[in-house]
């Protein structure tokens, strides 16, 4: 049966072609009829949540109509009518919202940047570039997108500028940004925020932007951020992140390596990583800083605000005209990869991965307008990009903006002031708001204490019966529910959060199951950077811990070369994966096989049921002396859950005769640096009271050799032991380090990662006394 689809970012519908014609079918699109916008349920994601839930579970796609109720609220033409008048009649909206003087042009602008759409014009999405091959590496080169001939992979591919369209069509006026400025949240809704967007464009034009050129962004999550790197897109250049904590010299290779004509610095101390490299970087025309007042003048250095103004004389027909050349099949952004396996390579992630993979991945967790994020983590990496920028334009929500030391200790105070409905934070940040909470608890009374551990007991066993798909709850849940656990949730922030994720890395099931009690059931996300983010995942209708869910709906996964137990390499397919790295066709070949498969680096292995469950890492295995394959990271977490005092692990033993381990304690963190302290933590010194010790500190457990401390943390590895496949995998030495892992240290990642190539090089001194004869 041919499918009869419909464009999910389009007021249009269409007779869906097979994919080898798309080009040429895709202008054939005849309007569809006014329908009313659907009724949202918060906790249930919406109306169109359910909707999508429902074909996902029976992963039934044939035949069903793919145009989401929010796309039948009107014809493109109409809804631009209705905006355009509104622009006119409300005075805010003339002005873009840029923290001072707006740009001048700001009505041509938007009128402008309608144009095209008003006019009922789509040839922009009926072509795209001409490609052959599902991979490039070169800037300016364009692939053969992966599109189906049915289901959720047959949606015809659109740009980011034709999804910021869309959205105005139906949110012109909510708000879409928010941060707090001198103690006070603002706001920005989607209007406001396309025309700095646009103004941010005619900037970089102005400067001198050339096509497929770099704008390099380096500072923390904020409206700016997000105005320069979709102006970049805007304007035909490539808009590329760098990591906050990233030295001169890697700052240097991100913008060299992208060929960067603009930089975009957040203050002052960003700026002077710049300028030690600026003779070095021969496109550089010009320096951005958006926060903070220069300290001195230098040619081609600007403020934000004289930015923004730059470009008032640049007629819109002339972004009009770069906007129209943009193809859906070519390179939209860069993603860095942060260089836990190795220097680090430029992703380049397209207009379709991007708007295909992302609305896809909305609809699988049930999202529904009026969502709200928090914005904390990187916005130079791919999870940060995917909730607080793509997401919330495709589903119209609201992203607030941290404070800069939200992993500092400010994040619970953001949480509580802003309450977010979906909320992503990879397994450090849960592990740490789940310590806060302890703390909490620990020092409430005994009555309290025994009264939310029975309604944490009645929670967890609900959200398991769930699990296994029985409704059923138990007598006093909605007691305890209302009583005790949506106090707990508010006490962080959560207690309106319908989606909790959790990715990057794998969560311990101490930590699962402590949010599963408090009614915040933990739904894993799965992917990579190359993957545009997330490939897998777990919802509501779909999780079995400690699996990391099923598979993106329109995606494959195959698992390559399976072992006697089904493990093997994890590969994917799909709209997701990416065009491949820049400058690095070496690196593009071993990432994307002949067929083009993309190759994690993950094993792992699927279930009856289709569940992908994540078992260790290629480059992270351990081969020993005697040719045994071992995979540290379940060796890692089972110490660390074993005993509680313990923070890092970080299992030793590639090309040695038997496996070691170095071992960091949970300590308090200096909420200004970010810098592990010596004093324990409040749970750690409560594990030792219980042992009979007196340690507060680290330094007092490791100079007195504390026995009680030693013992707890022998007798935990030796558990661990007993379980362990082999003597070859038994854990034989350990020690104590005097300092936890963190980014400051450089052994923990920007994404909490463990960069194991850096521990191995910090500690080599004690790595090799494990092995002295």
């Amino acid at each position: 049966m041919s499918a009869k689809i419909s464009s999910f970012l389009y007021s249009k519908r269409c007779s869906f072609q097979p994919a080898a014609t798309l080009a040429s079918h895709l202008s054939a699109l005849s309007s569809i009829k006014n329908k009313d916008a659907p009724d949202q349920n918060k906790r249930q994601g919406g109306a169109m949540g359910k909707r999508y839930t429902q074909w996902w579970t029976a992963e039934e796609h044939k035949g069903m109509d793919w145009t989401s109720k929010h796309e039948k609220r009107g014809t493109t033409a109409t809804v631009t009518a209705q905006i355009l008048s509104h622009k006119e009649s409300d005075p805010q909206a003339k002005g873009g919202w840029s923290w001072g003087e707006s740009p001048s042009d700001t009505t041509s602008t938007f009128r402008g940047g309608l144009s095209l759409v008003a006019g009922g014009d789509l040839s922009i999405a009926s072509k795209l570039a001409p490609a052959e091959s599902l991979s490039t590496t070169e800037k300016d080169g364009a692939v053969r997108l992966r599109v189906e001939q049915t289901g959720p992979g047959s949606q015809p591919p659109i740009t980011i500028h034709q999804l910021f369209q869309q959205t105005l069509q139906r949110c012109s006026n909510k708000p879409a940004l928010a941060v707090k400025r001198d103690g006070q949240w603002k706001t920005i809704t989607f209007l406001q925020y396309y025309q700095n967007c646009r103004a941010a464009a005619k900037g970089f034009l102005k400067l001198g932007l050339e096509r497929f050129h770099g704008v390099a962004i380096l500072g923390f999550n904020c409206p700016e951020w997000l105005f320069a790197d979709i102006g970049a897109i805007m304007a035909g250049g490539i808009p590329a992140g760098i990591y906050l904590t990233s030295s001169p010299e890697a700052c240097w290779y991100v913008a060299e390596n992208c060929a960067a004509n603009i930089l975009v610095v957040e203050n002052h101390h960003q700026l002077t990583k710049i300028l030690q490299v600026q003779s070095k970087l021969p496109h550089l025309k010009a320096i951005i800083q958006y926060r903070g007042e220069l300290k001195e003048k230098r040619p081609n250095l600007y403020t934000w605000e004289e930015f923004m103004q730059l470009g008032s004389d640049i007629p819109d027909s002339q972004l009009d005209e770069i906007i129209a050349s943009q193809k859906a099949n070519q390179c939209c952004t860069l993603i860095y990869t942060s260089g836990t396996t190795g220097s680090s390579k430029a992703v380049m992630v397209s207009h379709d991965n991007l708007t295909w993979s992302i609305r896809t991945f909305g609809n699988m967790m049930g999202l529904g307008e009026d969502e709200v994020v928090v914005s904390y983590l990187p916005l130079s990496h791919i999870a940060a990009q995917v909730y607080d920028l793509w997401m919330t334009m495709i589903f119209g929500g609201t992203t607030y903006f941290a404070e800069p030391d939200a992993l500092k200790g400010s994040l619970i105070t953001t949480l509580q002031e802003v309450r977010p409905t979906v909320f992503l934070g990879v397994p450090r940040v849960w592990e740490k708001i789940q310590e806060k909470l302890k703390i909490l608890d620990a020092t409430s009374s005994i009555i309290k204490r025994k009264t939310t551990a029975r309604a944490r007991d009645i929670g967890l066993r609900v959200n398991y019966n769930r699990m296994n798909g029985n409704n059923s709850v138990p007598w006093g849940y909605t007691l305890a529910h209302y009583l005790v656990l949506k106090k707990i949730q508010a006490a962080v922030g959560l207690d309106r959060c319908h989606t909790c994720n959790t990715g990057a890395a794998s969560i311990s099931k101490d930590t699962f199951e402590y949010f599963m009690s408090i009614n915040l059931p933990l739904y894993e996300i799965y992917g990579m950077s190359e993957s545009s983010g997330p490939h897998a995942l777990s919802t509501p209708n779909s999780i079995l811990p400690p699996s990391c869910g099923k598979k993106l709906l329109g995606c494959r996964i195959r698992i390559d070369k399976p072992d006697k137990d089904g493990n093997g390499e994890i590969c994917y397919w799909g709209r997701d994966v990416f065009m491949g790295y820049l400058n690095m066709k070496e690196k593009t070949l071993e990432a994307l096989d002949e067929e083009g498969w993309l190759h994690s680096g993950d094993i792992g292995k699927l279930d009856q049921q289709g569940f992908l469950y994540i078992t260790g890492r290629i480059k992270e295995l351990i081969i020993t002396s005697g040719g045994t394959n071992v995979t540290p990271v379940p060796i890692e977490e089972s110490v660390k859950k074993e005993v509680p005092i313990i923070s890092n692990a970080m299992l030793i033993g590639d090309n040695r005769n038997f496996l070691s381990m170095l071992i960091t304690l949970k300590c308090n963190i200096d909420p200004k640096t970010a810098e592990p302290q010596d004093e324990l933590t409040l749970e750690a010194i409560q594990f030792c009271q219980k042992l009979g010790s007196r340690a507060t500190r680290v330094s007092e457990v490791i100079s007195s050799k504390d026995p009680a401390i030693y013992k707890a943390i022998q007798e935990g590895i030796e558990r661990v032991n007993e379980r362990v496949e082999s003597n070859a995998h038994r854990v034989q030495k350990w020690t104590i380090l005097d300092k936890d892992f963190s980014i400051l240290g450089g052994e923990i990642g920007p994404t909490m990662k463990l960069r194991r190539t850096v521990v191995l090089q910090l500690y080599q001194d004690k790595i090799d006394a494990f092995y002295k004869l």
